[in-house]
């Protein structure tokens, strides 16, 4: 009903809230991004490259049409993210599972507004005819 598709675009608002101001610091490149990037092991230089396959993921989520593929690719993205800071040994909770989180509240959003998208991932719902 309402609540369930209003409910998945608040989530989706919020999530994509926070990706884009993730965008925005690894465009603006502030000292403690920079500082960030390099003590997870990548060179500054990699900030716009992040930042723009960030930025069209999700843009790609956000449009109706391909908002499956966007989530699909902030998936690999988030993958990226957890597999960094495992790498580094950053603390699991706080930093390292964080993307999980994010992860989930993409899907969580998008299965809200997209009940035919539920399936896909082995949940209860109404498959596409």
């Amino acid at each position: 009903g309402r609540a369930r598709l209003w409910t998945g675009r608040v989530l989706t608002g919020l999530v994509t809230l926070f990706l884009l101001f993730d965008v925005t610091l690894k465009l603006v490149h502030p000292p403690m991004v920079v500082e960030g990037t390099a003590k997870l092991g990548y060179p500054e230089s990699s900030l716009l490259v992040t930042a723009l396959l960030l930025l069209g993921s999700t843009l790609l989520h956000l449009l109706p049409r391909t908002a499956t593929l966007g989530a699909i690719l902030l998936t690999g993205y988030l993958g990226g993210a957890v597999a960094t800071h495992l790498r580094v040994g950053d603390p699991v909770w706080s930093h390292t599972i964080f993307p999980v989180y994010v992860g989930v509240l993409i899907w969580a959003g998008l299965v809200l507004r997209r009940p035919s998208v539920a399936p896909l991932l082995g949940l209860p719902g109404r498959a596409s005819r």
